[in-house]
């Protein structure tokens, strides 16, 4: 079967591997279509070579069928739709004991730390299965990952109706947490710099504000009555977005950080403790943050056409990821069992 993998040097190829045979606790799909992310950028980049091993199958947005179940596997049939939730605990480290088993401190990552779903058939436990309803496409369902990162944003910042909220940063997670936060029944800005990203952002329906042509904390009090925003999320992994973050929370705001920030950043302490502000991580997710994308998803509360800018057949995956490298598109697709 046919699979892309890091080979290391900033290297991708598509390469006929072995399928994986199930273990009794473990599941077979048949990959229908995964997505691309920043992340993966960050692998291919060599930013993760001290944690990965190659070659790597990489991947951890995906959409599929079931294909094999092991021998233990119950509560599933072959034929089910799925997507996975690619977290793999160990259960026993003080972070699981205490609840937050999606931040183990042992964590497998599925698709960064062991073989991800760039493959025409994946193996994977049973326990990170989630399923699908009949009425959503795989096509679609390959954005649950995605939005359930946004989800778990959102919920991690405590975010209420009529707040406001500024996300800096609109590429594919900065649009799917203001997506997410204007259903929380928040008003959204979204501070960008792409002049094409800020068309598609306001297409969405989104004020947007572009910080290279404007003090955007100006912009922001003025937007707010002179208060400042309800919650920050930091999408855009910039040192200077986390410099500006806490000029633009109210007192006792909330900064969210969502980016993966590969050095340690800058930030204003004096502004956090003058305003009593609160800062706050947010990473990955939660099962219930999958079940809340799935409902968002299957009830048309996400705008899936103007989110997918593109889908590639496996073997154009270079292409794929050179697309999402530019800057120029959101959330590009690979059509897992597609010729080229």
């Amino acid at each position: 079967m046919r699979a892309a993998a890091y080979t290391g040097d900033g290297v991708v190829s598509v390469t006929e591997v072995t399928p994986v045979e199930p273990r009794p606790d473990e599941v077979v799909i048949d990959v229908a279509f995964v997505g691309v992310c920043g992340t993966d950028l960050h692998i291919i980049h060599g930013s993760m070579d001290a944690r990965v091993s190659r070659p790597l199958v990489f991947g951890h947005e995906m959409s599929g069928t079931i294909r094999q179940l092991g021998s233990a596997v119950t509560g599933w049939s072959v034929g089910d739709k799925v997507t996975v939730m690619p977290l793999d605990w160990d259960g026993t480290c003080p972070a699981c004991r205490n609840g937050n088993q999606h931040i183990c401190q042992n964590l497998d990552f599925i698709g960064i730390d062991s073989p991800g779903a760039l493959q025409q058939t994946w193996t994977v436990p049973a326990s990170t299965l989630v399923p699908l309803p009949a009425s959503l496409s795989l096509r679609t369902a390959a954005l649950i990952e995605p939005v359930a990162v946004a989800v778990h944003d959102v919920r991690r910042s405590e975010l209420r109706a009529g707040d406001r909220a500024v996300i800096i940063g609109g590429g594919p997670i900065g649009v799917l947490i203001a997506s997410v936060a204007r259903q929380a029944g928040a008003e959204v800005a979204v501070l960008e710099l792409d002049p094409a990203r800020r068309e598609l952002i306001e297409r969405l329906g989104f004020v947007t504000v572009d910080p290279s042509a404007l003090d955007a904390t100006a912009w922001v009090e003025e937007w707010t009555g002179g208060a400042g925003a309800d919650v920050v999320f930091e999408v855009s992994g910039a040192a200077a977005a986390v410099r500006s973050a806490t000029g633009l929370a109210r007192v006792r705001g909330t900064i969210v950080i969502v980016a993966i920030h590969p050095t340690p950043r800058e930030i204003d302490l004096q502004r956090v403790f003058w305003r009593e502000l609160r800062l706050l991580g947010a990473r990955v997710y939660q099962r219930i943050d999958f079940e809340r994308a799935i409902e968002l998803l299957d009830s048309d509360a996400i705008d899936v056409e103007a989110v997918i800018t593109s889908v590639y057949p496996l073997p154009d995956v270079t292409s794929a990821l050179a697309e999402l490298k530019s800057g120029k598109a959101l959330k590009v697709l690979i059509d897992v069992q597609a010729d080229a």
